[in-house]
């Protein structure tokens, strides 16, 4: 019996575990849903769990707003390695001593604090001439990288551990939390502050813990929404205007709305600031406005938006100005 998928818009926050890649944890929660369209902002490497927000339709127009935030982890470290790719998938490439007392670390931690320049990692999604520098690495080929500012705002130590094995060696482990800019390689602050300290250091566990407003706390296993009933799991699903809750309202009217679906401009004295506008029509939700002045245009309309408003238009009269073609 072919599988039917429905219409389905909103975002779920879902709790994304161990092992298994973005898109593969974006496909399940979409069949379990029976979504006819999702999408997932901001990839997290199958050896991270943690938050991973999946936007189902017309909610995969505004998933943007989502990628240039600002997100917050919880990083373990591993001090005295390195390894080929940063984190505890790769080779290790060499092993140091660590003679670290916390207070080394608490002096190594406050350099990291705010804007720091970074050098994209070659196993990265980051793309050169089209292609993922992944792929180059795998091909033994190494890509010249510029480096790149990033802002961390905010670097916390939650513990550091040495603890002694039976072959007398330290096994350091420092646990932190990181709440970074968009761009930031948690790996790559891994290796930098494990320099730093004069003893190398590679990333052994990520969790993504927030990102903007969105907090892991609210979300959702694939084990919980499994156990869900049909009812259960839509009321998890968030709704569009979640994804901009401090973005400032506009309320406009039937023929506002067809006018601006039409790509025209309106002449509007708002009092608010010029940028993004979230739109609200006698429905509900409709899209996200620009806002220049005294003129409002139209940013990302949801689908269908100029038919409901000339089902429902009272035929008032508005000043318009005609979007440039």
């Amino acid at each position: 019996m072919a599988r039917t998928f429905r219409p389905l818009d909103g975002v779920l926050l879902f709790d994304k575990p161990l092992e298994l890649s973005s898109n593969d944890a974006l496909q399940k929660v979409r069949r379990l849903f029976q979504a006819e369209k999702a999408g997932h902002t901001g990839t997290l490497d199958p050896l991270a769990t943690g938050l991973l927000p999946i936007c189902f339709g017309e909610a995969t127009k505004f998933s943007m707003m989502l990628l240039d935030a600002d997100k917050t982890y919880r990083a373990l470290l591993r001090l005295g390695q390195t390894t080929t790719t940063g984190d505890a998938e790769g080779d290790i490439i060499a092993e140091l001593p660590v003679k670290v007392q916390q207070s080394d670390v608490d002096s190594v931690l406050a350099k990291f604090r705010g804007e720091i320049q970074q050098l994209p990692p070659m196993h990265s999604a980051l793309k050169h001439q089209g292609k993922p520098l992944y792929e180059y690495i795998r091909k033994g080929e190494t890509i010249e990288r510029e480096l790149r500012s990033v802002v961390i705002h905010e670097l916390r130590l939650n513990s550091f551990s040495g603890n002694e094995s039976e072959e007398l060696l330290a096994v350091h482990t420092m646990d932190i939390t990181v709440r970074c800019s968009k761009g930031t390689y948690i790996r790559t602050l891994a290796e930098d502050i494990g320099a730093a300290l004069g003893c190398g250091a590679h990333l052994i566990g990520l969790r993504r813990t927030a990102i903007a407003h969105f907090d892991l706390n609210d979300g959702y296993t694939l084990v919980q929404l499994a156990a869900m009933t049909d009812a259960e799991r839509d009321a998890c699903i968030l709704p569009l205007v979640s994804l901009m809750p401090d973005m400032p309202k506009l309320q406009l009217d039937t023929v506002q709305i067809k006018r601006l679906a039409q790509g025209q401009r309106l002449a509007l004295d708002t009092g608010l600031p010029d940028g993004k506008v979230s739109l609200h029509g006698p429905q509900g939700f409709i899209g996200v406005g620009l806002l220049q002045g005294r003129r409002l245009a139209p940013d990302r309309l949801l689908s269908g938006v100029a038919k409901q408003a000339a089902q429902t238009s009272s035929g008032a009269n508005i000043g318009v100005e005609q979007q440039p073609r």
